[in-house]
């Protein structure tokens, strides 16, 4: 099991998270784990010298310049992401799963904005992307929206295997 070091190219929660976990393998008490895990920051991320515990930590980390960049870069990934159907040989799965680590990765909470990405990531002119659009309206919550984006694949997909008869 190699020990993660934090170079700016993971979400700071995601690697505490992570690190956090060797804590109990290594039974290391709380100030010396504090000190290996400051240790394993990549050099080139400076950090205040007094850092007194893991929220101290996870926020200089936030507060770095390689944070901005790291969820700017997600932003652009969400902004170029396109969804495949598996007709055409997609993996929705994999698209859920990217989508959702994307949006993680560049903080990206607001359901509004959850709701714009995902629809700019669909086929434009599909049956998928109006039933989409008027589907997703009352949707409240990330769990809601990929609710009703997996019902209109299936019906969709049902709709191919209807018309292919």
């Amino acid at each position: 099991m190699d020990i993660p070091k934090y170079n700016g190219n993971i979400h700071p929660d995601e690697w505490i998270n992570d690190i956090q976990k060797f804590r109990y393998i290594w039974k290391l008490d709380y100030k010396e784990f504090l000190k290996i895990t400051i240790s394993l920051v990549d050099p080139t991320i400076k950090l205040p010298a007094e850092i007194s515990n893991i929220e101290e930590l996870r926020n200089a980390l936030k507060e770095n310049i390689s944070f901005a960049v790291f969820k700017n870069t997600n932003k652009r990934k969400l902004q170029l992401l396109k969804y495949i159907p598996e007709s055409r040989g997609g993996d929705t799965s994999k698209f859920i799963s990217n989508f959702l680590k994307l949006c993680y990765n560049a903080e990206i909470n607001d359901i509004e904005e959850q709701k714009n990405y995902l629809c700019e990531s669909l086929p434009m002119r599909s049956f998928f992307s109006n039933e989409f659009y008027k589907k997703m309206k009352n949707v409240n919550s990330i769990n809601e929206l990929i609710k009703e984006f997996e019902d209109i694949i299936v019906e969709e997909s049902n709709l191919i295997k209807d018309e292919s008869i």
